[in-house]
């Protein structure tokens, strides 16, 4: 099978004329896996390693949101709005039901995506992320701006501050984390621009705000994951609130670890998610 760091980028317009950049990549399989990206990311964010083994029993897509990247279209104002036009990538790939993957800020529109349409998912991997209106997730804009000019003055990714601890494992892990993200070398995905990515955050503020969705009625099932140490969207209560939410959840918490604790742990997580998807 061909590593993630080589599968080609493909593009899709759909029937309301948006053009959707993705990439694909997996075995053969009636639901396919949807990967929703956290807030500015594009597909080069995704850890190879993490979707290469899922891939291994799974066919997974992995688009860019509207506005990011090799997408069109312009930046979406709010988190249901992207689950929209993420439903409308699904149905224009000709999918009734999809499996969805969602990290971070990609967890926030999976939930909004199962809310909008309960049957078009079967599953769904909800991973360094919390509830509508969760605790602390109002502050996702305030954390982002001082891990951003910490990291300017620093010359170093945002993602070391934003996605993992500060102990000396963590910084360890940061290191690793962001080597992997570089390993592919040709056709690389274009950077989110600064007016997209404050769109993004304002989405983010505005979701922290409303009341939360009721899931008690649906039997989807759900794993929610997660690090100990999330500094974005915290672990406690808001991974405990996600799981209590869904009548059928499994919670996973990963030690020492923060926002992006499943791949930090991502041969465990590989493991516990290609079993839950079955």
């Amino acid at each position: 099978m061909t590593s993630y760091i080589n599968v080609p980028t493909k593009t899709l317009v759909t029937p309301e004329n948006k053009t959707f950049a993705y990439r694909e990549i997996g075995v053969d399989s009636t639901v396919p896996v949807i990967g929703l990206v956290h807030l500015s990311g594009n597909l080069d964010n995704w850890q190879p390693a993490v979707i290469d083994g899922l891939a291994k029993e799974h066919r997974l897509i992995l688009p860019d949101y509207q506005g990011v990247g090799g997408s069109g279209g312009k930046a979406t104002a709010t988190i249901q709005g992207m689950a929209e036009e993420i439903r409308e990538f699904i149905h224009a790939l000709g999918f009734k039901q999809v499996d969805l993957f969602g990290f971070s800020m990609g967890g926030f529109v999976a939930q909004e995506v199962i809310n909008q349409e309960p049957s078009l998912v079967r599953r769904a991997l909800l991973t360094g992320t919390g509830p509508r209106g969760g605790q602390g997730i109002g502050d996702v804009t305030k954390i982002s701006d001082r891990s951003l000019a910490r990291a300017l003055v620093t010359f170093t990714d945002i993602k070391t501050y934003l996605f993992f601890t500060r102990t000396t494992n963590g910084k360890q892990q940061a290191v690793k984390f962001l080597k992997s993200l570089k390993e592919r070398q040709t056709g690389r995905d274009r950077s989110i621009g600064w007016r997209a990515y404050r769109t993004q955050l304002n989405a983010i503020h505005q979701w922290s705000t409303e009341q939360p969705i009721n899931f008690s009625r649906l039997e989807t099932p759900v794993l929610v994951a997660n690090g100990d140490s999330d500094a974005m969207v915290p672990t406690r209560p808001n991974s405990y609130d996600l799981a209590k939410a869904f009548k059928n959840s499994q919670l996973i918490i990963y030690p020492d670890a923060g926002h992006a604790g499943v791949f930090q742990f991502g041969k465990d997580f590989v493991k516990q998610a290609n079993q839950f998807l079955k």
